[in-house]
Parts: structure tokens; sequence; C-alpha cells
């Protein structure tokens, strides 16, 4: 993997002979539908970027929501920006052109990032989750329980934790040959498509996968599990119906994120590993659906759900069109 090509790769048969390259298929199955897929992926990504920068603009700039269900929602948009930031450019030039073709390292530098960032999303949905319990079981230590300062080491414990285990993945898969294929029937750098080109013992990879990515999914939705069973039997002690709506209204926003994000990613896992007999481009389509939904519809969701939000949406419209009024005068 160390070799270069001086000339530029067109074709996926070129790419076989130069150790150096990588080339993305797409969707194989529906190469022919590539085109009119773009669409869609635009639309998403657009939402993408628009809905999470006014979560960031909206929050940061409005002193009452200084508070850390924001805080860490504005931890998830800023990495669904990153996330969306490291897959959609070449997705959609795979789409718009067939421009699959990848260098090694850039192949291995995209699959760190795109599973680093799903892993430190799980951590921060895991952290929302664990503010929702602290919020209903236990609200007079809330302010005291998530200070700024725990808020930020939380920040700093989601990005430690997903780039620690998301680490030694590159390592593994360099070690390893690719003397049949280079062409990755995929539409970005996915960690087990890679490694299924490899003509030498890949268990150490397949293990390691296997074990991070229970690490994460397993734990946290565990631990979530566990914080909303706890956060429904607070609930269902209160005495009061209107009280027992409340309580689980401020719930409402974070378990369709929850939904949102962990469902297409145990599609995707469970068909990836143990769903043989299913169409390679649905395994395709899963996991990017996993990819591009959540990011786009999370600000969403807390847009229409978080009355605060909504708003503080529109205060800063209205401020901004007031602004623009006056200096037209």
């Amino acid at each position: 993997m160390s070799n270069t090509l001086h000339q530029p790769m067109d074709s996926p048969n070129q790419t076989n002979m130069n150790p150096s390259i990588f080339f993305l298929l797409g969707i194989p199955g529906l190469e022919q539908f590539h085109q009119w897929l773009s669409l869609p992926v635009c639309c998403l990504s657009m939402a993408t970027v628009v809905g999470n920068l006014t979560i960031l603009v909206v929050v940061v700039t409005e002193p009452a929501l200084h508070k850390p269900v924001y805080l860490f929602l504005c931890m998830l948009s800023t990495i669904d920006l990153a996330a969306s930031l490291s897959t959609v450019p070449k997705l959609l030039a795979i789409l718009w052109c067939g421009a699959g073709q990848i260098s090694a390292s850039a192949c291995l530098a995209q699959m760190f990032f795109i599973h680093a960032f799903c892993m430190m999303e799980s951590t921060v949905l895991l952290a929302m989750a664990f503010d929702r319990y602290v919020a209903i079981c236990h609200p007079l230590r809330y302010a005291t329980v998530l200070t700024e300062t725990i808020i930020a080491h939380i920040g700093v414990v989601a990005m430690v934790r997903g780039s620690l285990l998301m680490l030694p993945c590159p390592f593994l898969i360099g070690r390893l040959s690719f003397c049949h294929s280079h062409v990755i029937p995929h539409t970005y750098c996915e960690h087990m498509a890679v490694v299924k080109l490899a003509c030498g013992d890949t268990r150490p990879n397949r293990v390691y996968g296997l074990t991070a990515a229970l690490l994460v999914i397993g734990v946290d939705l565990f631990c979530i599990g566990l914080s909303y069973a706890l956060i429904a039997q607070a609930v269902l002690r209160l005495s009061s119906h209107e009280a027992r709506s409340k309580a689980l209204g401020t719930c409402g926003s974070h378990v369709c994120v929850i939904l949102i994000s962990y469902t297409p990613a145990l599609f995707s896992f469970f068909t990836h590993r143990f769903g043989h007999h299913v169409p390679l481009h649905i395994h395709i389509l899963l996991a990017n659906v996993y990819l591009l939904f959540p990011p786009a519809l999370n600000p969403v969701v807390y847009g229409v759900k978080t009355k605060e939000i909504r708003e503080r949406v529109v205060r800063v419209f209205q401020r901004r069109q007031g602004a623009g009024a006056k200096a037209s005068e």
C-alpha cells in the first residue's frame, strides 16, 4: 500500500493494478439510478447543514438556552456536521460522475472519521439520556450535577472514546495485503467492506470491529434503556396527571432522536453481519440511511418538539429581518 501511481485511475479494473488506490463502486445493481439517488442525498445534505447550523447559531446567541440539554444538542449538531462532511462530498462525486477512485490513506482516514463520529454521537446521546434522568429523578441536584465543567468533560470523553476505540482499525487494516481486488462495493470506506477485500488473516479485524461496535451500541443502549426505565418509574410515582405528562414531554425529543439514530444503525449492523441472504444494495442503502437521515432529522425533531428552540428560531430570524430593514432605510 506504499506504492504510488503517477497517472489517474479512471476504472475499477485499472485500480486493481495499484495497491495504493481503491475504487468505491457506489451501489452495485443500482448504477443506472445513481444520478436520481443523488437528489435525495443533496436534499438531506442541505437539510443537515441548514438545520444543524441553525441549532448552533440559536443556542450560542441565546443566553437562555445555555442549559445542559441544549449544550448537548450543540455537541450533537457539531458531530453531525463533521460526519456529513466526511461522507457526502465523495458520495455525491460517485453518484454524479462515478468518481470512486480514492487513495488508500484517504480511505483509511475516511473510515476512521466516519466510525469515530458515530461513536461520539452515541456517547452524546447517552449523556442526553443521563441529563433527562437527573432532571426528572433528581431535579434538586440538577444544577450541581450537570455543571458547565462536567458538560465540557463529557464532550472531551465523547471525542476521546470515539477516537481511541476506532484508532486500532486503520492500523489493523494497514497490515493486510489486498492481492485480489481493490474495488470496494460501497459508497464509502466502511470497515467490514474493506476488510472483506483482504486475502490474509482478517480475524483480528473482524473480532475487534465487532467488539468495538458492541462496546458502543450495546453498552450505550443498555445505559439509555436503564435511564428511561428509572425515569418511567419516577414518573409513575407522580400523583398528578399533568405532572406526568409534563415530565414525559421533556423526553419526547430525545426519544425520537434515539429511535432515528439507533434503528438504522442496528438494521445496518445486523444485516451486514448476519443477513447473508440480503441483497448487497440493501446493505449499502441501509448504511447510507444510517449516515444521512439522523443528521438531517435531528434538528427538525428538536425544532418542532422543543418550544424554547422553536420560539428562539423565530425570534432570531425576526431580529435579523428587522436589522436588514433598518439597514436598507
